[in-house]
């Protein structure tokens, strides 16, 4: 098929290779042209792990534009996945969205009518809206047409967004329209039936069932985008909170999240206790869906408080150091891990941001290494007064105290023991509950997990 994907952020690059892998024609148009330039010489703009190889991989399928006039309206689908940041108050600018379905109104012709599909996360009615937008431009230059638009959200763990785009739990596609079911089926076909080669970076896992379809409104789709992301946020804030008791009375988080994970109707994953969430997506999507909830004078105070246990979680480290310290200003304290998460280098609403934030303000001097975000730290965070390390071994000399904020998998397996001998006093703070207390504590490191008793 041929698609167009206007976005080349982590959820449009990411799509747009794999079904470029996948064998169909795609078009992919960001009006950044300096991105564009970069991606057309083989550079890819963001970390993603694998997307390289499966961007080399499939580079006979995939060419790059950043202008509506090199735009083909005889595509089969346009798939929109610009940016929906949050406004401050809540609520989300679909500024983008509705620029993008206005420049697809005014370059369709009589003959061309692709399906349009909302990949960005969008509020609810959406999908309605540029579908009006679309028409309306459309009707302007006297082309009476009805154009099926469809809510297709995507379910991405950025740092594992090729394995999420090629092994799906499901599939969802929200419209009211039987065309643009078929044309996104067809489109989705090879992950459905999962019959493609593997790419050699994306490897399928052994015995991975097939993928769920679910067919929907438009608006039960875009709401389950953001029922999705909100749960997944509340586990962790519910561990978070059960991992503040579990210091009161000397209980071990980590051993009460594997007793309550491995029944089945809860489930293990996301019950790590640590610094609690970042990232683009679980903030915003929370913050939008209780703007969405207090449009219609609706209450949801489960979601309210996963947000605020969140953040209290990142106050909580500075605390931790404060007790075994007493007195920050004057000391020096390693961030270990600037991402919000591994395998990405995205800074968006890291907690290592608000962590160094405090550390500053209290007069800490702040030493950072993390082996992939600093050049986007230093570039979106000028005023950031912090030292970049080269190295683990730059980062812990000297220190007073350390915080392990990204579990990168190579910050598993540091030398600690021989680390701590570089610093003033052996204080490693554990934000993620990764490390082996028993073992540090042995080596004369003092340990302070989250929730560890």
């Amino acid at each position: 098929m041929k698609v167009l994907i206007v976005g080349s952020g982590y959820v449009g690059l990411t799509t747009g290779s794999a079904l470029a892998y996948l064998g169909h024609e795609v078009t992919l148009l960001d009006k950044n042209e300096e991105k564009i330039m970069r991606l057309r010489d083989g550079e890819v703009p963001i970390y993603e792990r694998g997307l390289s190889e499966v961007l080399d991989e499939s580079k006979q399928n995939i060419q790059f534009i950043s202008s509506w006039n090199d735009f083909d309206s005889n595509v089969d689908i346009v798939i929109i996945a610009v940016g929906t940041p949050n406004k401050g108050n809540g609520d989300v600018d679909l500024s983008y969205v509705e620029t993008v379905a206005k420049s697809i109104g005014e370059k369709l012709d009589e003959k061309s009518n692709p399906i349009i599909v909302n990949k960005s996360t969008v509020p609810i009615g959406s999908a309605r809206r540029v579908k009006s937008i679309i028409e309306d431009e459309l009707k302007k230059r006297n082309i009476l047409k009805e154009i099926d638009v469809a809510s297709n959200p995507e379910f991405l763990r950025e740092g594992e967004a090729l394995f999420d785009t090629f092994y799906p739990d499901r599939i969802v596609i929200g419209t009211e329209s039987e065309r643009a079911k078929n044309s996104l089926l067809n489109l989705y076909q090879p992950i459905l039936e999962q019959t493609f080669t593997p790419p050699r970076a994306v490897k399928r896992p052994e015995g991975f069932p097939l993928p769920s379809v679910i067919t929907t409104s438009p608006t039960s789709a875009e709401l389950i985008k953001y029922a999705a992301n909100s749960f997944l946020a509340m586990k962790i804030s519910f561990i978070n909170e059960f991992a503040g008791l579990a210091e009161l009375v000397g209980a071990d988080i980590t051993e009460v999240a594997k007793g309550i994970g491995l029944d089945k109707r809860i489930g293990s994953r996301f019950l790590n206790a640590g610094i609690g969430w970042g990232g683009s997506c679980f903030g915003k999507d929370t913050a939008a869906i209780l703007h969405t909830a207090s449009q219609y004078n609706y209450e949801m105070p489960l979601v309210e408080a996963t947000v605020k246990t969140n953040y209290k979680q990142r106050e909580l480290v500075i605390r931790k150091l404060q007790s075994e310290l007493k007195v920050l200003r004057g000391a020096t304290i390693g961030i270990l891990g600037l991402a919000f998460k591994p395998n990405t280098d995205d800074l968006r609403d890291a907690p290592s941001l608000d962590i160094i934030r405090g550390l500053i303000e209290l007069g800490a001097n702040v030493k950072v290494f993390d082996p992939v975000a600093m050049e986007n730290c230093k570039k979106q965070y000028p005023d950031i007064n912090v030292i970049y390390t080269e190295s683990v071994e730059e980062l812990f000399e000297g220190c007073d105290g350390i915080v392990l904020v990204t579990e990168w998998e190579e910050f598993l397996h540091l030398p600690y023991q021989n680390l701590a001998e570089r610093m003033k006093k052996k204080l490693i703070v554990d934000g993620r509950n990764v490390l082996d207390k028993e073992l540090l504590k042995k080596s004369g490191i003092i340990y302070r997990g989250i929730g560890r008793g």
